[in-house]
């Protein structure tokens, strides 16, 4: 069974539950679906791999929301559980990602491979790495071991 037919099993299980705060979750991430495939330009298919994607953006922008909503203290007490709920809920579909361990042997064996030996050549490093472990490890994250690795 596909991911979003498991989404749409979720919703419909959340709705007879009464349970909002998974319905709203579910809801969020069927409308942007919805809005990748309505995107000019978008031809393909919506398979596992672009439900993923669609997550794992949201995830992020959720991650960005809860550092702001922190900053607010306490009037953005509420809004901060609401999104780690969500991020929680959204967790259990995305792949487990790479501890910092796994993450330092990847990035070295990457960097032996390609030969890099400056810190301008990192962006190679990290588009090599994002094509195979795309969901696994984050960009940032990538590029920071990376120039430790080289420093060090």
């Amino acid at each position: 069974m596909g991911l979003e037919q498991q989404l749409n099993d979720r919703l419909t299980q959340a709705i007879k539950e009464r349970d909002t705060r998974t319905a709203d979750c579910v809801r969020m991430v069927k409308s942007k679906l919805q809005e990748r495939r309505t995107a000019k330009g978008f031809a393909g298919v919506v398979d596992d791999a672009l439900v993923l994607d669609v997550i794992g953006a949201y995830r992020r922008q959720l991650q960005k929301a809860v550092v702001e909503f922190e900053k607010a203290g306490e009037r953005g007490a509420a809004q901060v559980a609401q999104l780690r709920f969500e991020l929680e809920f959204y967790e259990r579909w995305l792949p487990k990602g790479l501890d910092e361990t796994a993450l330092r042997v990847l990035v070295s064996e990457r960097l032996t491979a390609l030969g890099v030996t400056d810190a301008k050549q990192i962006g190679r490093l990290v588009g090599d790495v994002m094509k195979t472990h795309k969901g696994q490890v984050e960009a940032a994250d990538v590029k920071r071991v990376a120039e430790e690795l080289l420093k060090g």
